[in-house]
């Protein structure tokens, strides 16, 4: 700065300063800037993995839900059937209808 100028020299200092104090603060507050970005970029990632996590709870459940719902609404004659037909627990009806067809054959007409 060229000397003397009409203005106070402690003013010229003071401002001086003052840009200088302001220019060496710059890159701290840049760096506090991005460590707040990132913070705030974390955070919300760790909310939208929380949401997705309920999400796929949601679903789970609903899946869960579906099935039972399926379970119940069989009918029982047809299950009982197809258990039947599975276990091969049906001795009773296939000795029943054994002794009905030996009936039928028998020539002599009396019951066995």
């Amino acid at each position: 700065m060229a000397f003397p100028t009409s203005v106070n020299n402690q003013i010229t200092d003071a401002v001086t300063q003052s840009n200088v104090k302001v220019v060496a603060e710059a890159p701290a507050m840049a760096m506090g800037s991005i460590y707040q970005t990132m913070a705030h970029s974390t955070g919300i990632l760790f909310e939208n993995s929380v949401s997705s996590q309920q999400q796929q709870n949601t679903l789970s459940q609903a899946a869960a839900n579906q099935g039972v719902m399926q379970v119940y609404t069989l009918d029982t004659t047809a299950a009982a059937g197809a258990t039947e037909k599975v276990a091969q627990t049906g001795v009773a009806d296939n000795l029943t209808s054994l002794l009905t067809i030996l009936n039928a054959l028998n020539p002599s007409g009396s019951a066995i």
